[in-house]
């Protein structure tokens, strides 16, 4: 009788790699992608919810001046009005969180963003506009306080940073998609098309709250027993986060200086066409798009703190290259020195941002609950207010001066890193008080992520 020689699958010594599955897996890894198998609403959830920021969150100033007829001055009180208000939504999210789990908060927080906007149709005057943009604040400040803690309760425990890597890629190619949508729309039709842009955009957020609803979690790991005084414990780790918090602050404004001070500078400084910054802003979404997961999975240290110092090595050295142009004896052709700063501020975008992410859920035990994720939100929530008065205040003292100050605040913040050294594992969870042991047990998924 002849031996049965054919392969069998569940055995990995007689198994035949399919020449397809073997290449794709290749890809994967070269790509330095996480298993996305199990993870599609997820996925979904987060590029659906960057689209919609790219088609309405840079237009609302546009519609309200000409849809509306309002001058730029009073929109843009309103918008700063609405803003300011939305901030205590920051530690309003982090007590949800605390009590329901980050997955009920997503939710939440995209059906309030979808009403923000569809509000925008009914705003007329200044106290309306500033309501309709604390309801989108609200809903922006709420999905970003719990997003990174959803990430670690939906994907698997040893793939996080690639996920933070993957989910800020996602991002990029959504809000780049969302931006060409709109631009090509306005193209088309002219400012008339902010209407319909606002009536098909905004249910986009719907569909995004209804993808998140239905992901699966995994429980949080339970507290261990404590073994140290609990004022001293909850010191010292309030101390580490608090750190954490100061150090994120020159990145958060970097990222602001995308939007706030880049066209001013190479247009009012270095004499350039308006189109220059939409070049570089291109530029930039690109390498942080492509770049970010392969450049995170192969070549950033294993340690996140080292791969933040990276980062803010890089980032000062971006500085440097934007100012080099107005140094008026450097003699610098102008384009070369911006490209080569806006490839060094990508670069240390995508180090820093997976990175930062990382340790805002992992530096501390309980790092990842809502009191901790509400302080490191709120970091971001008052850079990006604060970044315009900032950066067109710096400007307006010299071209140099935004270059220098925020050089020198990713200089101390590279100082500083070193001392942001996770608790090690075992020690005993911290002691917020206002720390609720409740959790999000609807459809809690005890086994973990579906494996690829």
């Amino acid at each position: 009788m002849t031996p049965d020689t054919s392969a069998d699958p569940a055995d990995p010594a007689t198994s035949v790699p399919v020449p397809g599955r073997t290449r794709r897996g290749r890809l994967v890894r070269v790509l330095g992608l996480p298993a996305v198998r199990g993870h599609g609403r997820f996925v979904t959830g987060n590029l659906i919810d960057s689209v919609g920021s790219g088609m309405l969150l840079p237009l609302g100033l546009l519609y309200f001046t000409t849809v509306r007829g309002l001058t730029p001055a009073t929109v843009g009180a309103a918008v700063t009005a609405g803003q300011l208000a939305a901030l205590p939504v920051v530690f309003l999210a982090g007590r949800v969180m605390d009590r329901r789990g980050p997955r009920p908060l997503t939710v939440v927080a995209n059906v309030v963003t979808a009403a923000g906007f569809l509000a925008f149709l009914l705003a007329h005057r200044p106290w309306q506009i500033a309501c309709a943009y604390l309801l989108v604040q609200s809903g922006v400040n709420a999905y970003y306080t719990a997003q990174r803690s959803l990430i670690t309760q939906a994907t698997p425990a040893g793939e996080i940073r690639a996920w933070f890597a993957f989910t800020g890629s996602l991002r990029n190619i959504g809000i780049g998609a969302g931006a060409a949508l709109a631009a090509g729309a306005l193209a088309l039709y002219g400012t008339g098309a902010l209407t319909g842009l606002l009536l098909a955009a905004a249910p986009l957020y719907l569909i995004a709250a209804a993808c998140f609803a239905r992901v699966p979690v995994t429980a949080p790991p339970p507290a261990p027993p404590p073994s140290a005084p609990r004022a001293e414990r909850g010191d010292d780790n309030n101390r580490r986060y608090l750190l954490l918090v100061v150090c994120a602050l020159p990145f958060v404004l970097s990222q602001s200086m995308l939007a706030v001070l880049i066209a001013l500078y190479a247009t009012t400084t270095l004499g350039l066409a308006a189109w220059a910054a939409s070049f570089l802003l291109i530029l930039n979404t690109v390498l942080v798009s492509t770049l970010t997961t392969p450049l995170t999975a192969h070549l950033a240290p294993a340690q996140p703190r080292h791969t933040i110092a990276l980062g803010y090595g890089l980032l000062t050295a971006a500085m440097l290259a934007f100012a080099a142009p107005a140094l008026p004896w450097s003699g610098l052709p102008t384009w070369p020195s911006l490209v080569l700063a806006m490839v060094l501020f990508s670069l240390a975008e995508i180090f820093c941002s997976p990175a930062l992410n990382e340790l805002s859920v992992t530096l501390t035990p309980g790092a990842a609950r809502g009191g901790k994720q509400s302080l490191y939100q709120l970091s971001w929530a008052t850079g990006n207010i604060a970044a315009p008065v900032l950066f067109t205040t710096l400007l307006a003292a010299g071209g140099l001066v935004p270059w220098a100050v925020q050089g020198a605040a990713c200089l101390l913040a590279l100082l500083a890193v070193p001392a942001l050294r996770p608790v090690p594992r075992g020690t005993p969870a911290d002691t917020d008080t206002n720390a609720d042991t409740d959790t999000d047990t609807d459809t809690v998924r005890t086994e973990g992520p579906t494996p690829r």
